[in-house]
């Protein structure tokens, strides 16, 4: 199915996202991930700026090594981040979750604080309503 209007990353990404700080730990953010049922959390510093991304894997990896003692989410938080504006077009983003192999984008405005993230998952939900022959192009706003 086509689109016929270029919709953008704000049409479908969650604004509603769980951030943690630099100094969370490893066992803090494992529970958010369970409680909220999520595979990614965005890291940001004191304005709200996008400074790390810890995913599930990240967490899988590390959570066995604990030992008990409370190790600071930085030490295992991927730094370098890619990131989209509200306005880019969600193909882009769609492009750029499949060129480098990652399961979200977090989006930033104009101060680069964090607006919000957009997932696979959120593209997975657009293109199974499209193979269900619903418009996706008509009310993305209400998802």
């Amino acid at each position: 199915m086509k689109l016929t209007k270029n919709r953008m990353v704000e049409d479908y990404m969650s604004t509603a996202v769980i951030t943690l700080k630099e100094a969370d730990t490893i066992s803090a953010a494992n529970l958010e991930m369970k409680l909220a049922e999520i595979r990614h959390l965005p890291v940001v510093d004191a304005k709200g700026r996008v400074v790390g991304i810890v995913s599930d894997r990240d967490l899988l990896r590390h959570v066995s090594s604990l030992g008990g003692q409370p190790i600071p989410i930085a030490s295992i938080m991927t730094r370098r981040v890619r990131t989209v504006r509200s306005t880019t077009p969600a193909a882009d983003a769609a492009q750029m979750l499949l060129d480098h192999k990652i399961g979200c984008l977090p989006v930033v405005g104009d101060q680069e604080q964090l607006v919000g993230i957009i997932t696979e998952t959120d593209f997975l939900s657009i293109a199974q309503q499209a193979l269900r022959g619903i418009d996706v192009t008509e009310g993305a706003e209400d998802r």
